[in-house]
């Protein structure tokens, strides 16, 4: 079993509630491209999952450059958390299989099989978040040794 680290728990606490990130990505002639993603929450080993079809511009984007960033907002609760990290495609049933929830039968109709299903596996590098006693960003340590994928 793996161990969770202080800082996957601390970000865990961070953007528990928040059900969607906002994923940027970078286009091939170097444009940042957005877009609203269903959120899980950070796995042990410093990894958030995500479902998403393969044929978008997101899926086109990790191709070209896997370098991307996810930002998680609740207003109401002052929280403001940006986390940057490396993003690989990843092909696995088990995984998604063990991921699957049946929310995401709306966007895959084929479920697990759908054949235009992707995971993206985005491994933490570096999480900030608005630190409201101090009024300022705050670096959430111990990320940084994190594999590049």
């Amino acid at each position: 079993m793996t161990q969770i680290s202080d800082p996957v728990i601390k970000l865990n606490k961070l953007i528990a509630g928040i059900d969607f990130a906002m994923l940027t990505t970078v286009r091939p002639e170097g444009t940042l491209h957005s877009c609203p993603m269903a959120s899980r929450g950070v796995a042990p080993e410093g990894v958030i999952w995500f479902f998403s079809p393969n044929n978008t511009e997101k899926v086109e984007a990790i191709r070209t450059s896997q370098r991307v960033n996810l930002a998680y907002v609740d207003h109401s609760g002052k929280r403001y958390v940006s986390v940057s990290g490396y993003c690989e495609l990843v092909r696995d049933h088990a995984k998604a299989k063990e991921l699957w929830s049946s929310d995401y039968k709306a966007w895959f109709p084929g479920g697990l099989d759908d054949a235009n299903l992707i995971l993206l596996k985005v491994n933490v590098q570096q999480a900030e978040y608005w630190d409201a006693a101090q009024g300022r960003m705050a670096q959430l340590l111990g990320f940084a040794n994190a594999a590049i994928g």
